[in-house]
């Protein structure tokens, strides 16, 4: 047989349908051969330099693949250091808040609102009745609690604060459950949380903050004290801050922030006129999830917790 293989028969010019071969095509190709006739270029014989580009161009393709795994190899190595420094390699803990501050970032899409706040009268009373307070129930109370009641009754108003986001879902919590920010001896932070913190009294959150934060110095904590939180509270001023912009605690969409009570020389309005005293002031920061906090509702909240920390009954009772 003339034909030598399936080759040979792909240069065959099809003259059917679509190009096929034919029956007839392959009798005039057998006697041309026979005749000594040379074969004439089909199409796909034409198309052949085709497959040659694509052999040139498979190797560059191949090379930018190869390059591409050094790129992000020379990318991930350590940069060389030269000079007078010291290394400190991260232990488990801050590779884990290094990630989740990361994280959050990238998830929830940040804004941060500030107040300013008189406390004068919760200063003043805080200082009258510390002494008794420790007396009666053992325990020293900070400022801490006092933060945490007033941001309770605001929630309980604004409840969208207290809630989680869930693809398309908003995921509003009835438990408020109080995160607070506390920094660890070794540098590395830790958020305990208060669980059902509306369902106290001011003695009780007193006595939740102290033993949580004596937990986490003292390396106490368990891991169900750090789950389920709604909303964070980070005291800033502890370090000297007169404000910050937290970073969202995730699944929560909301974090505040207070700073350093400093004494300032501020406008008091009274019913005789305006007036210039010396006030105990207050910087407050919230930074919340636009996703699904608008700045109205989030200024809103914000102004809320700074009226019901200045307007704090000096006369009650704890």
């Amino acid at each position: 047989m003339l034909l030598s293989g399936m080759a040979e028969l792909e240069r065959i010019p099809g003259t059917g349908n679509e190009g096929r071969v034919t029956k007839k095509d392959i009798l005039a190709y057998v006697s041309d051969r026979q005749n000594g006739v040379p074969m004439p270029q089909s199409q796909s014989v034409q198309q052949q330099p085709e497959p040659a580009l694509q052999m040139q161009s498979q190797p560059q393709v191949a090379q930018q693949q190869q390059q591409a795994p050094v790129q992000a190899t020379q990318q991930a190595a350590p940069a060389a250091i030269n000079g007078n420094v010291e290394i400190i390699e991260m232990d488990r803990m801050r590779k884990m808040i290094a990630k989740h501050m990361v994280d959050s970032k990238n998830i929830s899409a940040h804004v941060t609102s500030f107040a300013e706040c008189d406390v004068t009268n919760l200063v003043l009373w805080r200082e009258k009745i510390k002494r008794e307070f420790e007396k009666r129930e053992g325990e020293k109370i900070t400022f801490t609690p006092l933060f945490i009641e007033g941001i309770i009754k605001c929630i309980k108003r604004y409840p969208l604060l207290n809630s989680s986001v869930d693809g398309d879902r908003i995921i509003v919590k009835k438990d408020i459950n109080i995160s607070m920010a506390a920094a660890l001896p070794n540098g590395n932070l830790i958020v305990p949380v208060i669980k059902n913190a509306d369902q106290l009294n001011l003695t009780g959150l007193t006595k939740q903050v102290n033993n949580l934060a004596n937990a986490a110095r003292t390396g106490k904590l368990k891991p169900d004290d750090t789950s389920e939180g709604t909303f964070t509270l980070t005291n800033v001023g502890t370090f000297g801050s007169i404000m910050g912009t937290p970073i969202i605690n995730q699944p929560q969409v909301a974090i505040m922030a207070v700073g350093a009570i400093k004494k300032r020389p501020v406008v008091v309005e009274t019913e005789q006129g305006d007036s210039i005293a010396i006030r105990h002031m207050m910087y407050l920061s919230m930074s919340y999830d636009h996703r699904i906090i608008d700045g109205a509702l989030g200024a809103t909240f914000l102004t809320a917790v700074a009226n019901e920390l200045e307007h704090f009954h000096s006369e009650r009772e704890f």
